[in-house]
């Protein structure tokens, strides 16, 4: 739990009793949970993430359900939860126990046991949704390089995972260049730097050279890569920890034909949410998913919160509660 302390906030273990988890229609005993981005940002008292404190972070969670007032699940049942207001508003999935609307749960996929659901999570989650925009784009694996920026953070690590997977060429773009063995393992053709790719020079577009991407950083990495698609390519974006700011011209719009893609995976419609995990436990399920994942308890877990910021953390972290 997040507590406020004087004028900081802390992050501690705490005991609690099921009246006082938030309300809803469906209790879950949590098996694994994990660590991302906006947790660590939770764990900041980041007053654009949670609406409190104390607060309970942890944006994912799978388990099995323990009590249901909601026909669609009876106890028993493998379920997970992603996105919606889980570990932001609602109390989330650092816990033994959540409770949640049942208009949030997910039955969990059959080819898929609970830690693997949370080794994917919302950044695996959200690397299906930047794939999937990729391909409507016409973005195929046949039509050159695709750039994972981050490629050493939850979404970009899991995107070079799933676009070697489906058999595209993937350039990892890292500040961490000597993770160039993990990202080969990954699935990455090339690992190249950050600063081979961000161009901050004022010319409207750059160099046709790859056919699209997946940008997980925002700022002067995403106005580059923009500048640098080909013709009627595509770039996804999901993250601006390098800049919010777009600083360019539609020249690329207009000329080449390009797309940018906005991917939201917490209100991702409950449809296409089935439809994505049901596809990541099956045909995309990535054949090397053990790489590049950390596992920890609930006691291990500040140590990576502060790795998460202060931008030394790798991969996926899972968090283990109740396996």
């Amino acid at each position: 739990m997040v507590e406020q302390v004087e004028q900081t906030t802390r992050l501690e273990i705490t005991s609690l009793t099921l009246h006082d988890l938030p309300a809803g229609e469906v209790t879950i005993a949590v098996e694994y949970s994990s660590l991302n981005f906006k947790d660590a940002m939770a764990c900041q008292g980041h007053r654009g993430i949670i609406g409190s404190l104390p607060h309970v972070p942890g944006i994912d969670a799978a388990g099995v359900v323990l009590e249901s007032t909601s026909p669609d699940y009876q106890p028993g049942n493998r379920v997970l939860v992603t996105g919606y207001d889980l570990g932001q508003k609602h109390w989330g999935g650092w816990a033994q126990r959540i409770r949640v609307p049942a208009t949030w749960v997910v039955p969990l996929p059959s080819g898929l046991s609970t830690r693997e659901a949370m080794i994917i999570g919302t950044a695996g989650f959200t690397a299906a949704q930047s794939v999937l925009a990729l391909q409507r784009n016409g973005v195929l694996p046949e039509q050159g390089e695709v750039l994972v920026t981050g490629a050493t953070g939850g979404v970009g690590s899991m995107g070079v995972k799933l676009l070697a997977h489906l058999g595209y060429q993937v350039v990892a773009v890292t500040g961490k260049l000597d993770q160039r063995n993990a990202l080969r393992q990954a699935g990455a053709t090339r690992v190249v730097s950050r600063e081979e790719v961000s161009n901050d020079s004022t010319r409207p577009m750059l160099s046709a050279q790859w056919a699209g991407a997946i940008d997980t950083v925002g700022g002067q990495m995403l106005t580059s890569l923009l500048r640098g698609t080909q013709f009627g390519g595509c770039v996804t974006t999901c993250g601006l920890v390098a800049g919010a700011e777009l600083n360019m011209t539609v020249y690329p719009f207009i000329l080449r034909g390009i797309s940018l893609c906005g991917v939201a995976s917490a209100e991702c419609p409950y449809p296409q949410r089935l439809a994505i995990w049901k596809r990541l436990s099956t045909d995309w399920k990535p054949r090397t998913l053990p790489h590049m994942v950390t596992e920890v308890t609930l006691r291990e877990l500040p140590e990576q919160v502060d790795r998460m910021q202060t931008g030394h953390s790798l991969g996926r972290v899972v968090v283990r509660l109740n396996p």
